[in-house]
């Protein structure tokens, strides 16, 4: 295996996922906090494997394969707890639908592609949803405890961001799916 830094990291992020999960049914502030802990810290490595791998010149098809897939775990994971708590609901819940069809969407999209050795290398506009995405599961994932540190608009905070990143996704995943598109009808 390529044990260098980038996919240790990567891997790391995927073995927190069970941890998660584990930490936010944890009751009160102890799973709200470690919860939100665990998941920040996962979107952190996902920034650091992608910075140490171009700055230590460790790119890898390991990591090429496994950061995809780690990242979409991760999301996907922590937006069904959410949903499955009713802390996403009711109409909130297309926001989710939406971040989550665009992943499944643009990795088979990835992998089609690959076929014919195109590649979709991510946007600045994708890192940007990423960072929103990211940024709006933390705070709910928080839960009462987050929102109470927020003058009790934690979850307010967090569903518009959600909205918000449900929003770029959409606008990243045309671009995505017209690239798709456009390879498949030539």
């Amino acid at each position: 295996m390529n044990f260098k830094l980038p996919n240790i990291l990567t891997i790391g992020r995927l073995i927190l996922v069970p941890f998660l999960v584990f930490a936010f049914y944890l009751p009160g502030s102890l799973g709200d906090w470690l919860s939100f802990s665990l998941f920040v810290l996962a979107s952190f490595t996902d920034f650091l494997d992608g910075f140490f791998a171009r700055l230590l010149k460790q790119q890898s098809k390991l990591g090429e394969l496994l950061d995809p897939i780690a990242d979409k775990i991760i999301v996907v994971t922590a937006l069904v707890l959410l949903v499955s708590s009713n802390q996403i609901k009711g109409q909130e819940v297309i926001a989710a639908i939406i971040i989550v069809s665009r992943e499944i969407l643009v990795s088979g999209l990835r992998e089609y592609l690959a076929k014919f050795r195109l590649k979709m290398p991510v946007s600045n506009m994708a890192k940007v949803k990423t960072f929103f995405q990211m940024f709006a599961i933390s705070i709910l994932l928080a839960g009462t405890s987050g929102d109470k540190l927020l003058f009790n608009y934690g979850a307010e905070i967090g569903i518009a961001l959600l909205w918000f990143s449900a929003f770029l996704t959409l606008v990243t995943g045309y671009s995505y799916i017209k690239k798709g598109i456009d390879h498949a009808i030539d």
